[in-house]
């Protein structure tokens, strides 16, 4: 049973962290990757806008215009 508990504690803490909102995060401004820039891309052009690839984007920026652009395109975010 109280390895159960803590299984539900750490689900609970892993999700609280994912949760946190990308500028709390703190690599959050840290420069973009290049996976999320590529995804970026990806989307951006899936949305019918137009991709700026010299655009210099935090990573947390990044993330925020990624879930943006998801929901704009349907896509989900898991």
């Amino acid at each position: 049973m109280r390895s159960e508990s803590m299984a539900t504690s750490n689900t609970d803490t892993q999700n609280n962290t994912t949760l946190q909102h990308p500028e709390q995060w703190k690599t959050g401004d840290q420069p973009a990757t290049t996976a999320q820039l590529s995804y970026l891309e990806t989307l951006t052009r899936e949305a019918n806008e137009e991709w700026r690839p010299d655009q210099s984007l935090s990573k947390a920026e990044a993330a925020v215009r990624i879930e943006e652009l998801q929901k704009k395109t349907g896509r989900s975010g898991s």
